[in-house]
């Protein structure tokens, strides 16, 4: 892993190459200084075979260190783990700088008999010291390029969230929705009770305020998007009447469960803008919890006079659920049945942005 560049960068967050190999010879001649003060008190090719000895320290202290950095990045990768990473890596360069002395004492005086080499901790405090603020970079620079990534990607959710709330009103703002919309009321208006009436404008009233008080939240709860689905499938049900079917599967204990807003909402207006809604052919769409996820399915009944679909609704979900938790929606299309999978989430499942990096 020293010399692939790539995995250099992925777990540590740079290419340390030049850095190791700047801060190893500094190290060597830091601890030789401390030491043994060689290159002042021996001739110089004497010198540099007792500096060479700090060198072989210094560069196992080093990769043993680094390794120990990598081990840590892959088991808390997160900003918020940045306190017990410190801790850890304390620890390390503690107990990595004791044992590497001990140990290279002991086999320089088996190699030398006559050489009684033994460090006192007015020597091993300075290494410690130097070698953790010199480790300490490793995890200033991880921190400085995990804040930056954090940033970027809280700034790409609130842009797909708000992307997602203009798409879901220019949708519901087309003329041939307003249309439409104005038409059944209209006809509700003349064939039926006012409170008929009533209810449609209240439900289509329901439509607009989610879609505009949603647009300040990441997650909204299953309890919550359902009454906006259920507003908007009243609308087109009064459009439709009996050839529109939903079938809701939900268990009580799904509703305090997250999900992207709009979500569900938008699944079920590409079912009913793709798919033919007759007498003969009834559309029947099922919401159901299966697993841990929310599921929207209907057979494909394609219409003669297709509308092209450009997939931008789905790509936002996926973009939102990956931003928002690292998480994917399943999509498939298989015998003539299509289906969507939008994992349920909880408060937690959400990642941590900068707002809560003030470590």
């Amino acid at each position: 892993m020293f010399f692939n560049r790539e995995k250099r960068i992925k777990y540590l967050g740079f290419n340390d190459f030049w850095f190791a190999a700047v801060g190893i010879l500094f190290l060597s001649f830091v601890t030789d200084f401390l030491f043994n003060n060689s290159f002042f008190r021996f001739p110089f090719s004497e010198a540099v075979i007792i500096w060479s000895v700090s060198l072989f320290f210094t560069i196992c202290d080093w990769l043993i260190i680094r390794t120990v950095i990598i081990l840590l990045r892959k088991k808390y990768p997160n900003i918020s783990d940045i306190g017990k990473r410190l801790v850890l890596l304390f620890l390390t360069i503690v107990g990595t700088v004791l044992i590497v002395d001990f140990i290279g004492n002991r086999i320089l005086s088996i190699i030398f008999e006559d050489l009684n080499v033994q460090s006192s901790p007015q020597v091993l405090l300075p290494i410690i010291i130097i070698s953790t603020m010199t480790m300490a970079i490793y995890e200033a620079i991880y921190y400085y390029i995990r804040l930056k990534k954090s940033i970027r990607e809280e700034e790409q959710a609130k842009q797909a969230v708000v992307q997602a709330e203009l798409d879901a009103l220019k949708n519901q703002a087309q003329p041939h929705f307003l249309f439409n919309t104005l038409n059944t009321l209209r006809d509700i208006i003349d064939q039926n009770p006012k409170e008929d009436a009533k209810e449609f404008v209240d439900k289509l009233s329901d439509v607009y305020r989610f879609i505009l008080e949603s647009g300040s939240v990441n997650l909204t709860s299953l309890k919550d998007e359902l009454k906006f689905a259920k507003s908007y499938i009243h609308i087109q049900s009064e459009r439709f009447g009996q050839n529109l079917k939903m079938k809701w599967i939900i268990p009580n204990t799904s509703l305090d469960s997250m999900i992207v807003p709009m979500s569900l909402q938008l699944l079920l207006e590409n079912a009913i803008k793709h798919n033919v809604i007759s007498k003969a052919k009834p559309l029947r769409i099922l919401v159901e919890v299966e697993n841990n996820y929310l599921v929207v399915s209907n057979k494909i009944q394609s219409k003669s006079t297709q509308i092209p679909s450009t997939k931008v609704g789905l790509r936002n979900i996926e973009k939102r659920y990956h931003l928002i938790a690292g998480k994917s929606i399943e999509i498939r299309n298989e015998k003539n049945q299509f289906r969507v999978s939008l994992p349920l989430l909880k408060l937690s499942d959400q990642k941590n942005y900068h707002g809560d990096t003030h470590n």
